[in-house]
């Protein structure tokens, strides 16, 4: 099965995995916004620790009207931007077509359903290293594994399909057969490692290498797997201290959240922290030391406002 493929959110991981699936020589088309014009004539250059290459002649559109209609949408954006979906992704739809949301956080897959009832829709998880340095210039880190689930799928072969064409791009892709379990199993990383680089205005290599702050963000990660045993979720203890040494042995890094802050967007606390604070007090689970994190980041994104 051939598929072609739009890349909504050409950003640090749009930009990579889509480049990924293009240079494999897959059908990918791009949308852009403030990088349309230097993408167009010079291509995407990806910096990677896995070996630098250009995407020349890349397939870019500055609208979601120019684009064709395609079997996959890969949204790569930020979830503060899914307001922006509802007009972004008709034009990219036929009556088969697959929206997989790479994003972080919980409850993206529900609002997006509330909104386009019979669409298909997946969801994935990006554990990647990676930023967007400057118009189509993508520095991938480290990792990059890609975990793909089905949100309402009744028939898994085009996102099995999906599965085989990243693998076939040399990306670290698997199939989940619980998106609920991925989504909860990023978020032991993503909420103390985002959370404390901003209020801490640091970077993870500072926050693991004092012992104050490296003990923070175990508690958090430990809370956060009870939280997720409370709504159902079989993580532990053992799996956070496995994340906790993975990111000790990290270059150093800011997470998108701080580079979100350091460069006065939107931050993404809903889905990263509310969301979840509420699906494991639904639960009867109190996440305390998550729930101070949020409030000190609303405070945060309500103060740019």
């Amino acid at each position: 099965m051939s598929l072609n493929y739009a890349v909504v959110g050409t950003g640090a991981l749009g930009g990579y995995y889509g480049s990924k699936l293009a240079r494999s020589g897959k059908s990918v088309h791009f949308l852009l916004n403030s990088d349309f014009e230097y993408v167009k004539q010079h291509g995407l250059r990806i910096e990677s620790v896995q070996g630098n290459f250009n995407l020349n002649d890349v397939q870019a559109y500055r609208s979601a009207t120019e684009m064709p209609k395609v079997d996959v949408v890969l949204v790569c954006l930020k979830t503060t931007n899914n307001y922006l979906l509802e007009e972004l992704l008709p034009p990219l739809l036929h009556s088969a077509s697959l929206v997989i949301l790479i994003q972080n956080g919980l409850g993206v897959e529900s609002k997006l359903a509330e909104q386009f009832p019979n669409l298909q829709i997946a969801g994935g998880l990006a554990f990647i290293c990676s930023n967007k340095t400057a118009p189509g210039h993508i520095r991938h880190l480290d990792l990059g594994k890609l975990i793909l689930g089905s949100f309402n799928l009744t028939d898994l072969k085009v996102l099995q399909q999906v599965v085989s064409d990243f693998q076939d791009a040399e990306v670290p892709c698997q199939f989940a057969e619980d998106l609920y379990f991925a989504r909860w199993q990023k978020l032991v990383w993503n909420v103390p490692f985002n959370g404390l680089a901003v209020v801490l205005n640091s970077t993870t290599d500072r926050i693991m290498a004092q012992e104050e702050s490296r003990r923070l963000a175990q508690e958090i990660m430990y809370e956060i797997v009870d939280g997720a045993i409370a709504c159902g979720v079989n993580l532990s203890h053992e799996y956070a201290d496995e994340m906790l040494a993975m990111t000790a042995k990290m270059p150093p890094y800011a997470p998108s959240m701080k580079l979100d802050f350091d460069l006065k967007r939107p931050m993404e606390v809903h889905a990263i922290y509310s969301e979840p604070i509420n699906d494991a007090a639904s639960n009867g689970f109190e996440m305390k030391k998550v729930a101070v994190l949020e409030k000190q980041l609303h405070f945060y994104n309500t103060k740019r406002r």
